[in-house]
Formats: structure tokens, C-alpha cells, sequence
């Protein structure tokens, strides 16, 4: 063999060394990256079965605790049913359909197969019960399992009415020994208590494993002591849950690789109400390394849980592993992610160079719709610069002035109003246009000399710095609209001058009334006590020359005089209820009520009348016309009760509120009156009985009516003859807000 030119044996040596070393560098480096890696995965494999098994510790943590609020949402139902107990002694089948409606059970809570009331009864309730309800229509309640016993807890409600609910009614559950045990727990310590592993009936054909809750429900509130609680229990609320359907909501949020068996401890041998195994490494792996494994207790509502909990390591190892995969691939991924990157630059700047030439295209269509809107527009428009010159102007705003559009272009808009604008005021107005929309008014007159008026509407015109448009000027012609509101305005004064003078005219008219009313009662009271005194003499002096029917006549003469002169001294009464100024102040009705009360019952002691006023009965009002108001119907009250056995009269006041008016009224067991004639009892001297059976003058309940409706208030009344009557009446609720 030759070799090359310029090289012996030992250069070639050393050259062909070089690959060698490399390869075994090479070798060395595969092999020390390889254990590194090994190293790597061994502890993050470590690290990652540590996280597992804290995430496999707080997700049992979660689901005990979800266990235990959704029971707590069970106890707040049915807590909830005793509530409607508290509130209704018995509420009817309706009544209880109708709450449970409300609560959705079918959606919120499925694994509750319903919710019913058992009540506590003995043998004599029992039967009582069992005829109420055939009274009631019902059907004949059977009690089963049948048999004498000394207590009964027999299902009576129990909602929705499904089949295998409907089934229920009338079983007696305080006949089971396991429901037994926990209605008599709920009973004597007064607490929610639920029952060891039952079967109950789940309406699909078959049955379920669950357990029953239940909440004692008392009369009378709750006692004290044990025994006082068994006397005082009425009955239980109680709710079947699937314990199956319970424990697969509470666990539709979490993580599925745990697996979870539910033990009841205080049955014996650890009874069990749920288990799942079907996740790997189920009862056959349960106590092998491979398996994360945690018993939590759980005390609920009188039983005690076991919670056991199971989840294949491998599998949550499984789930964490491809993190550690994508570690060697995270060089790949990153390129590609580059390369990704890249290219949605690349597409994005695209897509942007098309948006923009979209949105020039949008532009400028914009643009003509708003130049052909401006044309087209009946109302005057124009496009203004910075000082205010017409840029461009429509055929509107040319035949309001009376020109063309080439005209007006370059011409300042303001020089078209004969209130020309200075240069200050221009400013002025454009700053306010950049700030928003500004409206103003001004005058011009047309070629026929006709002074004309505008309403001018400045807007700005959004666009670049510096652009030859500022503004939109929008000119209306409201001549029109301006001489209708002068010619409103006119006549509003003229109105207001009429009614000045009606006002002035009705003053005058009310003041020559009145003092007509006291030179009337002043004039007629003269004569009456003219008429009376000399009647009296002549009845006192010349008693013994007239014979019995002269002196019948003189009688009557006195009499008539006498109740003339009432008269006339109540129309001056009903006078002054009219004329008084009006004084509010908050008044106790209560109390004024009770002070008539006593001044009638001194006039009157021999008369015996309960008297029944209402506690708190306030309003605002002047306190001497609520006292007259009060004075009036409680003495028509107590007259109109004259001839009544057991008189009675009550004050009160009514739940009605109208427009800031409180209503009250005055009831009486008395005479009463005819319905029909209730409209004419607050006219001035109108009466329905006979004088000579109940003495008046027939102004009181006129005086009543004006004393209400200068408070601003209504007055009505209700009555049957023989039943006596009922005077309603509103006063004010609150001061007036002060001016």
C-alpha cells in the first residue's frame, strides 16, 4: 500500500485515532445522558407519587366534606318543613304539595326519593286521624303493619306523589325497629337523626340501599327536657335518600380514579351502604403497594361513617408521566411552536393588510351614505371648518336662505343672521362644539323682508388633525313653532289674569257669606230668645188662666224655639270647622278616643258599654277638629247603642294605605241604618231616625265630612238596621314636607 505524499505511519495513526475518540466521547456522552435522564425520571417520578398521593389525600378531604354539606342541604330541607309546621299548626295535603313544588326536588336534589310528615300518635289519635280523613274524602286510612301498639308514626305526606311514594302512606315507621331507633334519637334530643342502611322503594320496580332523615317537629315550641319533648312532639319531617344516587352527585366534581366504600360502624360488622371497586386495585389489591389507601370517620346526624378510600398508584403516575415525556420533546415542540409562531405572523399580517383595505372601502362608502343623507335631508345642513366657513351645504339648508349651494360654499355661516355673531361669540360657540353638541337660536329675514327664526344645531365632525371639516351645522326654520309659543304664552297670561280675578271675585263671595251666616244666626237668635223668654213669662205668670191645651201649645213653642236656637248654634259650630286655621301635629288617636270615651261615660254612668281601642293608633292632624271628629262619632256611637243590650263600640285602624293616608274606624252594635241611605248621613240636617227616639240636630256627621276632607281625606259609611254601623275614615300619615 502507498501512502499519500508528506505522510508516514504515525500521522495516519493519529488520524484515524480522531473518529475514535469521538465516537467513544460520543458513547460516553449517550450513556451519561441516558443515566442522567434515568436519574431524572427516578426523582421526578418520586416527586410526582408524592404529589399524587397530597392530591389523593385532598381530594378524600373534598369528597368527605362534600359527603357532609350535601346531607347539611337535606337537614336545611327538612328543617325547612318544620318551619312550615311552626307556621301552620297542620298544614293541608295542598298546602305540603305545594311546598315541596317549590323546592324542585326532581332537579335539585335526585337522590332524595321524596320528602313527608309522620305524625306522633296514639291509639285515640290514630282513630281521630283516620276519621278526619274519610270525613275529608279521602278514603279509609289504613296503618300498616296493623296491630294495638302504644305509639304510631304512620306516613301521611309524602311528596312527589310517585307510585312507590303514593305506596307509603299510612306505613307506621315507628314500627320498624332501625326508623324506630332514630325517630325516638330526633325526639328526645331534638336533632336531625338519620337511620342505619334500609331498603326503600325506588319506584323504577325495584329497591335501593339508603338511609332516612328525620326532624322532629313540636307543639308549642321546643322543650326544655327530655320528657317535656316526648309530651310536646307532634310529628316528624323525613326524607328516603338513595345512598348510591346521593354519593354519585357528591362525586360528579371529583377526580373518578379514587375509589370510595361507605361503612355504617354502628351496625354490626361495619354494614355497608356504598361501594365502589371499579377503579384497578380493588378489594383483592386493597392492602398492596400499589394502592393509596385512607380511612376517614365521619359522625353524622347520630351514626358514625366510615369513609374508605382506594386509588391505583399507577394509574396516578400514568396521568402525571407525560409531563415528564414532553421534556424530551420540549426542543422539537419549541421549534415547531417558532415555526407556528412565524407563520401566524405571517398570516396575521395578511389578514391585517385585507382588513384595512376593507375598512377604506368601508370608509368611503360611509362617506357617500352620509353625503347623500346631507343632500337628500329636508332639514338645512352644512359642513363648517375650523372658522366657521360653509365647506359644503345642502339644497335644504339653499332654499331656507333663498340661494344656491355654490353661493353659500365659502360664505360664514354666521353672516347669514341679521344677529351676526363677533368674533368672541364665534369662539365661544366652537369651543362648546368641541366639547359636544351645541344648540343655539338666531334670526335672519328672507328676500321678502319676512324676519324669520332658526334653531341652529352644531355637532362635531369626527376625523384627522388638521382636515378641511369641523363641524355639521343643522339649520331648522321654526318661525311657525316660535309665534305658536308667543301666541301660548299670550294666552296663558289672559288665563292667568281670569282666574286672578275668579279668585279675587270667589274671596270676596266666601267673606260676604260668612259674615251673612253670623248677621243671620245674630238676627235670629234675637227674635228666638225674644219668642222664648216671653213664653216663659207667660207660661210662669199666666200659667193658671190657661187651660192644659194653651199651655200644650206653649210647649211646643219653647221647644221649637230651643231647637232652633241649637240649630243655628251648630250651623255656627260647622261654620268655624271650616274657617279655623289648620294646625298638623302627629296626635295619638288612641288617646283622644279614650278622653271622649270618659266624658261619656261621666254624662252617662248608669249606661254599661264596652268600649274596645286599638293600641297604637296615630296619625297627623290638627288636634281640635280630630277631637271634634272624634266627639261626634263616638257620640253617635254611644246614642245609637242606647236601646242595645250589650252595647259595644270599637275604634281601630285598618291595613289600607292610600297616598300617604292612614284609615281608621268606628264600629257600633247599634241601630244601624239603611245601606241605601248611607250617602245622605253627611248632608247638613238630614237624619234617618225619629226625633223622639234619638234627639240630634243633624250637623254632626256634616261637621265630620268637612273636618276629614280639610285634612285631604275620605269619610264613608256602612251599616244594617238592627246591626249596627261602621264609620271609616282616613287622616294623614305623615307631616307635610315643609316648603
Amino acid at each position: 500500500m502507498r501512502l499519500p505524499h508528506g505522510m508516514d505511519l504515525a500521522s495516519l495513526g493519529a488520524r484515524l485515532r480522531v473518529p475514535l475518540h469521538g465516537y467513544v466521547l460520543s458513547l460516553l456522552a449517550l450513556v451519561a445522558s441516558l443515566l442522567l435522564v434515568w436519574l431524572y425520571w427516578s426523582s421526578a417520578q418520586q416527586r410526582e407519587l408524592k404529589a399524587a398521593q397530597a392530591e389523593f389525600t385532598a381530594e378524600t378531604d373534598t369528597v368527605a366534606e362534600l359527603l357532609r354539606q350535601r346531607l347539611a342541604s337535606y337537614e336545611l330541607v327538612a328543617r325547612g318543613g318544620v318551619s312550615l309546621f311552626a307556621s301552620v299548626n297542620l298544614p293541608s295535603a295542598g298546602q305540603w304539595q305545594g311546598y315541596v313544588d317549590a323546592l324542585n326536588i326532581d332537579a335539585r336534589y335526585p337522590d332524595m326519593l321524596g320528602l313527608g310528615y309522620a305524625p306522633y300518635l296514639d291509639r285515640a289519635e290514630l282513630q281521630a286521624l283516620q276519621l278526619e280523613m274519610r270525613d275529608a274524602g279521602q278514603g279509609f286510612y289504613v296503618v300498616r303493619p296493623g296491630g294495638v301498639r302504644s305509639r304510631y308514626g304512620p306516613v301521611v305526606y309524602l311528596e312527589p306523589r310517585t307510585p312507590a311514594n303514593r305506596a307509603m302512606i299510612g306505613e307506621d315507621m315507628f314500627a320498624d325497629p332501625q326508623r324506630h331507633a332514630a325517630m325516638a334519637s330526633a325526639r328526645d334530643d331534638n336533632a336531625v337523626r338519620m337511620t342505619g342502611p334500609v331498603r326503600l322503594d325506588a319506584g323504577t320496580g325495584g329497591e335501593v340501599s339508603g338511609v332516612v332523615m328525620y326532624a322532629p317537629v313540636y307543639r308549642f315550641g321546643i322543650p326544655a327536657t327530655q320528657s317535656a319533648r316526648r309530651a310536646a312532639l307532634q310529628g316528624w319531617i323525613y326524607a328516603p335518600l338513595d345512598v348510591r344516587a346521593f354519593t354519585e352527585a357528591a362525586l360528579r366534581t371529583t377526580n373518578q380514579q379514587v375509589s370510595l366504600t361507605i361503612r355504617d360502624s354502628a351496625e354490626a360488622g361495619g354494614a355497608v351502604l356504598y361501594s365502589d371497586r371499579a377503579s384497578p386495585g380493588g378489594d383483592d389489591k386493597a392492602n398492596g403497594p400499589e394502592v393509596f389507601q385512607r380511612a376517614l370517620p365521619l359522625e353524622l346526624y347520630g351514626r358514625s361513617w366510615e369513609l374508605d378510600f382506594s386509588a391505583d398508584m399507577q394509574a396516578a403516575l400514568a396521568e402525571r408521566t407525560p409531563e415528564l415525556r414532553m421534556t424530551l420533546v420540549a426542543g422539537v415542540i419549541a421549534s415547531l411552536l417558532l415555526f407556528g409562531v412565524a407563520l401566524a405572523l405571517a398570516r396575521t399580517e395578511s389578514l391585517a393588510e385585507r382588513k384595512a383595505a376593507l375598512l377604506a372601502e368601508s370608509y368611503q362608502r360611509s362617506e357617500l351614505r352620509f353625503r347623500n343623507a346631507m343632500r337628500f335631508s329636508a332639514i338645512g345642513q352644512a359642513l363648517l371648518d375650523r372658522g366657521g366657513v360653509i365647506v359644503d351645504a345642502n339644497p335644504a339648508l339653499a332654499a331656507i336662505f333663498d340661494t344656491t349651494t355654490d353661493e353659500l360654499a365659502g360664505s360664514v355661516i354666521g353672516a347669514h343672521f341679521i344677529d351676526a355673531q363677533d368674533e368672541a361669540r364665534r369662539s365661544r360657540e366652537f369651543a362648546a362644539v368641541a366639547e359636544g353638541v351645541f344648540r343655539t337660536t338666531r334670526q335672519w329675514r328672507s328676500r321678502a323682508g319676512e324676519l324669520r327664526h332658526a334653531q341652529l344645531t352644531y355637532a362635531p365632525v369626527p376625523g384627522e388633525i388638521g382636515q378641511d371639516v369641523a363641524s355639521l351645522v343643522q339649520v331648522e326654520d321654526i318661525t311657525e313653532r316660535v309665534l305658536a309659543h308667543a301666541r301660548e304664552q299670550a294666552l296663558n297670561r289672559t288665563l292667568e289674569a281670569r282666574v286672578a280675578l275668579r279668585t279675587r271675585e270667589l274671596t270676596h263671595a266666601n267673606q260676604e257669606l260668612e259674615s251673612f251666616a253670623y248677621s243671620v244666626s245674630h238676627d235670629l237668635r234675637a227674635p228666638l230668645r225674644t219668642i222664648e223668654g216671653f213664653s216663659r213669662l207667660l207660661s210662669e205668670r199666666y200659667a193658671d188662666r190657661i187651660d192644659d191645651t194653651g199651655r200644650d201649645y206653649l210647649a211646643r213653642v219653647r221647644n221649637a224655639a230651643g231647637r232652633m236656637d241649637d240649630l243655628i248654634g251648630a250651623l255656627l259650630k260647622m261654620s268655624r270647622v271650616s274657617r279655623s286655621p289648620l294646625t298638623l301635629e302627629p296626635l295619638d288617636l288612641g288617646q283622644i278616643a279614650r278622653d271622649v270615651v270618659a266624658e261619656l261615660q261621666a254624662s252617662q254612668p248608669q249606661r254599661q258599654v264596652e268600649v274596645e281601642i286599638d293600641p297604637d293608633l296615630r296619625a297627623v292632624g290638627d288636634a281640635a277638629l280630630v277631637r271634634n271628629l272624634l266627639q261626634n262619632l263616638l257620640g253617635n256611637a254611644w246614642k245609637f247603642t242606647s236601646e242595645t243590650t250589650d252595647a259595644r263600640i270599637v275604634v281601630g285602624k285598618d291595613d289600607d294605605v292610600r297616598g300617604g293616608q292612614l284609615a281608621f274606624h268606628v264600629t257600633d252594635n247599634g241601630a244601624g241604618f239603611q245601606p241605601e241611605y248611607a250617602g245622605k248621613l253627611f248632608r247638613p240636617f238630614q237624619r234617618l231616625h225619629n226625633q223622639e227616639q234619638f234627639d240630634g240636630n243633624g250637623i254632626g256627621l256634616a261637621s265630620v265630612k268637612r273636618i276629614i276632607e280639610r285634612h285631604g281625606g275620605t269619610v264613608s259609611a256602612e251599616g244594617r238596621p238592627g246591626q249596627g254601623a261602621t264609620f271609616r275614615f282616613t287622616l294623614p300619615r305623615e307631616m307635610p314636607a315643609a316648603d
